[in-house]
């Protein structure tokens, strides 16, 4: 039971948390609601769960990022947070049949310019995969899941120890254990992301079930030899932008985000498509906030209020409430003799403005 909203249906679950579909009282509209599992709440938990409020927080202006409402704890201590209701998923898409050429480049330019977004703030992903990219009201990609997203380390950091990764969309260097999260990884993730969607399976998925275990693909992907999607509507330079990000070398594919999808919009530019809008948000913006807390584990209590409450606006504003007969609060009336000065002083400087004026005209 969540004050202010009406349980409808659960949309889903995973290993720490349930998502359900709530309706908001004020203002009137359908949900999302992510609460925390109640077996599952220790201080890890809660850090993460603080970090993703905060990151979704600072990242949601985006309109290719899912948008969150609002974040508390529940009646029975749990802490959920209510977010946009996306209808659908990209992965429940390919799985009924691949995707559109011009619908996955699209997607690409727009999921880029979020993650784009993400690493200008500081942070990153670390769980890029078509299950994560929902489709929003309007139809469009949106980026959601950040449970487990992470600052950008710098080249002294060694603060970062758990490695996270869903297997057919993790990089080499991840799988390895070498890094846990970097862009380059990031760029890999988004390729072989949109490699699923063209192909309807993940890159170095085999055609055999048996040959799918988590060892095989994981040795498949640190060879990382570049299988072509093979469709005849999928032109060779998007197969080489797609092999160029999952390159097995970090440093040979595109060095941001950005680049990524200026790329996938040149490929829409040479078949013909219109462009999209990369939407990425300007340096100054990112650089305006203090970096999210990764490590914040305290439970969110009230905001404290700042003002000063023996300040003189405080003074007067009390100065003028009274409890009345029955003990009832209420505004203080202004003295009638002291509003009649104020009235007859203000009727003696309009007349003697009006006379000055008629002088100065001739007219007296």
């Amino acid at each position: 039971m969540i004050p202010g909203y009406s349980y409808i249906r659960p949309l889903g679950s995973g290993g720490f948390a349930d998502v359900f579909l709530f309706e908001q009282d004020m203002p009137r509209r359908v949900v999302a609601v992510k609460v925390l599992l109640s077996d599952a709440i220790s201080p890890e938990v809660l850090q993460t769960f603080n970090a993703e409020a905060d990151v979704m927080a600072r990242l949601s202006a985006h309109p290719s990022i899912v948008t969150i409402y609002q974040a508390s704890i529940s009646a029975d201590g749990r802490p959920y947070f209510v977010m946009e209701f996306c209808p659908d998923t990209m992965s429940a898409r390919y799985k009924k049949s691949p995707l559109g050429v011009d619908e996955v480049l699209d997607a690409g330019v727009r999921v880029a310019g979020a993650l784009e977004t993400a690493h200008r703030t500081g942070v990153l992903h670390r769980d890029i995969k078509p299950s994560n990219i929902l489709i929003n009201a309007l139809r469009n990609p949106a980026l959601a899941d950040f449970g487990i997203a992470a600052a950008i380390p710098d080249d002294s950091s060694d603060e970062q120890k758990i490695f996270a990764m869903s297997v057919p969309w993790s990089s080499p260097e991840v799988l390895q254990e070498r890094v846990t999260g970097s862009v380059p990884s990031e760029v890999w993730s988004l390729g072989a992301t949109l490699y699923t969607l063209l192909a309807g399976r993940s890159p170095f998925e085999a055609p055999v079930r048996e040959k799918n275990t988590r060892d095989l693909i994981t040795q498949r992907i640190i060879k990382a030899q570049y299988v072509p999607v093979n469709r005849p509507d999928v032109p060779a330079i998007l197969e080489n932008v797609l092999a160029k990000s999952m390159h097995k070398d970090p440093a040979q594919r595109q060095e941001s985000m950005f680049a990524f999808a200026e790329e996938l919009r040149w490929v829409q530019q040479q078949l013909g498509v219109p462009p999209t809008t990369l939407e990425v948000a300007a340096r100054e913006w990112a650089a305006a906030a203090a970096p999210v807390n990764f490590t914040d584990t305290v439970s969110r209590g009230p905001v404290i209020t700042t003002v000063n409450k023996d300040s003189r606006r405080a003074a007067r504003a009390k100065a003028a409430i009274v409890e009345d007969k029955d003990g009832l609060i209420v505004s203080k009336a202004a003295s009638p003799v002291k509003a009649g000065v104020i009235g007859a002083a203000i009727a003696v400087g309009v007349v003697v403005i009006a006379v000055v004026a008629l002088i100065a005209l001739g007219i007296l």
